[in-house]
């Protein structure tokens, strides 16, 4: 088979320097970080579903 296939898609994303954010700024950020997971998570959800009737289709 072919070598690329067991490398991650994506690289992980460079970690945020937080040391010149303030209290505020990184609350905020923590925000936008939740939001993402929220977003994320449903997208499973949504995936997860698709697969199910798919498979339900074929048993």
């Amino acid at each position: 088979m072919f070598d690329d296939e067991n490398e991650p898609r994506k690289k992980a994303p460079a970690v945020k320097n937080l040391e010149p954010m303030s209290i505020d700024e990184l609350q905020a950020y923590i925000g936008e970080m939740k939001d993402e997971i929220i977003r994320t998570e449903q997208e499973i959800t949504r995936k997860r579903a698709h697969m199910d009737a798919a498979s339900s289709i074929f048993k």
